[in-house]
């Protein structure tokens, strides 16, 4: 066996997180820096002073079962995924029972019989979308790499793109049809909806992101050696014959932070500043990419209102931003019933709204709920991640793990199959930890 190596891991993201349990469990003597007192990074629990009585996400996140290895690194640090998350079969569905729902089962039979049964669609909708699906399937879900979604789908009715196409893929890749790559999108449904029974179910957290994996994996770290640096911005990054050193307000201090590698899972503008002395070139790619934000709209129903499912999509347009509505309530309900009737709504590809203004949108989405309920609601929070992620475009340049000699990076915005997901994070950051 090759000797234990000093690693420092940048970025407690769930990228960060991976690559530093994966380290440990490799023997290797792992430092994790994070510059927030609050680990997660784009997938975290806010600060408790939200003003509400009860935790509070920076955006509502879903998994799929075909997230092994994340379920997998949940389960290693401890966390049981039946525990955490409500599992279901995929159902896209509006309040009126219109749109696909999966049954459990065989995926091909699961959505031949899903599609065969949505309500609200036509004969010809149904005959064209199997048409369309089995046309991706006999060509192994890959097409030409400068294809849109649009075009992917301009053969579908208009009505079939616009209540399930569009909102599938700006809630699949926070990238509006008209831009998002066809290929990522075709990944996307072949993995989840053909790659396995349960690969399509929805896995909804019942819990705030920091059960989901965070607070057990910073346990997990802690107990077996490592050193977790929260609240320490590391600064630079400097590289000597005895190896690199990682430079905080500690070492400026005259403390000595010497690392045999360093993996950078910070934020894809922050890993860029640290890398532009050793790798210019993968600083310049990754800074090029363009982010799109995601905003959360809570808001307070009547207590006691339970949607017809815990997740329903809404009919979007010029006025109406979200896709997705989701029943804290209902998921959250059982630890936390101060949450009874809380619903939050999700506006994905929201740079436009961003521009509009926080009140605006939620003003917007609180009409818009009313609409699709019949109900009353007022707006709670309002909410915005900026830069969630990178917009999912034909041809997307995006940077390798591989910087400079003893220095890597993971992030799910490094190249890959997947858009930004969870899933894409925790591989990233498994690879990373292979190429120690």
């Amino acid at each position: 066996m090759s000797p234990p190596l000093r690693v420092a891991v940048v970025g407690a993201g769930w990228a960060g997180l991976a690559a530093a349990v994966e380290a440990t469990s490799r023997g290797h003597h792992v430092t994790l820096f994070e510059m927030s007192a609050t680990a997660g990074g784009r997938a975290r629990r806010l600060p408790a002073d939200t003003g509400l009585d009860f935790p509070l996400d920076n955006g509502q996140h879903i998994l799929i079962g075909a997230y092994s290895t994340t379920l997998a690194l949940m389960r290693r640090v401890g966390v049981d995924p039946g525990r955490v998350l409500l599992r279901q079969p995929l159902a896209l569905q509006r309040a009126d029972g219109s749109g696909l729902a999966l049954l459990p089962g065989a995926p091909l039979l699961a959505f031949l019989r899903g599609v065969l049964a949505a309500r609200g669609w036509r004969w010809r909708d149904r005959a064209a979308l199997l048409a369309a699906a089995t046309g991706w399937a006999l060509r192994g879900f890959r097409c030409a790499p400068e294809l849109t979604v649009a075009a992917l789908c301009a053969g579908l009715p208009p009505a079939l793109r616009r209540g399930l196409i569009e909102p599938l893929c700006v809630a699949a890749l926070n990238t509006p049809a008209s831009l998002a790559s066809a290929q990522v999108f075709l990944r996307v449904l072949r993995d989840a909806l053909f790659s396995g029974p349960g690969s399509a179910d929805l896995l909804l957290p019942t819990a705030d992101l920091g059960a989901l994996l965070p607070d057990a994996a910073l346990d997990w770290l802690a107990k077996r050696g490592a050193t977790v640096a929260l609240g320490c911005r590391v600064a630079g990054l400097h590289r000597s014959a005895s190896g690199w050193q990682v430079e905080t307000a500690a070492s400026k201090a005259g403390g000595e932070d010497l690392f045999d590698r360093v993996i950078l899972a910070a934020s894809p503008t922050q890993a860029a500043h640290l890398a532009a002395a050793h790798a210019p070139g993968w600083s310049a790619q990754v800074s090029a990419l363009r982010f799109e934000p995601i905003i959360t709209v809570l808001m307070q129903a009547p207590p006691g209102t339970r949607l017809p499912q815990p997740m329903l999509m809404l009919e979007g347009g010029t006025l109406a931003p979200a896709e997705v509505l989701f029943d804290l309530g209902a998921l959250r309900g059982r630890a936390s019933p101060v949450a009874d009737g809380v619903l939050a709504a999700v506006v994905s590809g929201a740079s436009g709204w961003v521009e509009r203004g926080l009140p605006v949108t939620g003003q917007a989405v609180q009409a818009q709920v009313r609409r699709a309920l019949s109900i009353e609601v007022s707006v709670l929070k309002t909410h915005a991640e900026k830069r969630a992620t990178f917009l999912c475009v034909p041809g997307l340049d995006r940077g390798s793990a591989r910087l400079a000699p003893g220095l890597l990076a993971a992030g799910d915005h490094l190249a890959g199959p997947y858009p930004s997901t969870l899933e894409g994070a925790v591989r990233s950051g498994l690879a990373a930890v292979d190429l120690l």
